[in-house]
């Protein structure tokens, strides 16, 4: 059997791409509502955004704890379940689509 571990730096150039991901998730989303605040759209058409800039700042804040999963995986040879931070991302994602989509239709 081969084994999964490798000594490169897999693991470190995904925890890399997970901070980028949810730092731009949590800026654009903050960025976005304070733009759709500043043209006049309603607070409460702002929402999305904040949950956007709220899933961005909870998938940084767990970046840490997912990255010591994936090497206690990695040297166990024990599958790896993110599906929750896939979640997260996703539902970010979602919400600033929603954001724009009312900005736009609010505008």
């Amino acid at each position: 059997m081969i084994p999964i571990w490798d000594e490169g730096l897999q693991n470190e150039r995904t925890r890399l791409a997970w901070v980028r991901t949810a730092a731009v998730q949590a800026v654009g989303g903050l960025g976005a509502g304070g733009v759709a605040l500043r043209a006049g759209v309603p607070p409460v058409a702002v929402a999305p955004f904040v949950l956007s800039a709220a899933s961005g700042a909870l998938l940084l804040a767990r970046t840490g704890v997912r990255y010591r999963r994936v090497q206690r995986a990695l040297h166990e040879g024990s599958p790896l379940d993110v599906r929750v931070d896939a979640v997260i991302a996703w539902l970010g994602t979602m919400a600033a689509a929603l954001g724009a989509a009312v900005f736009v239709v609010l505008r």
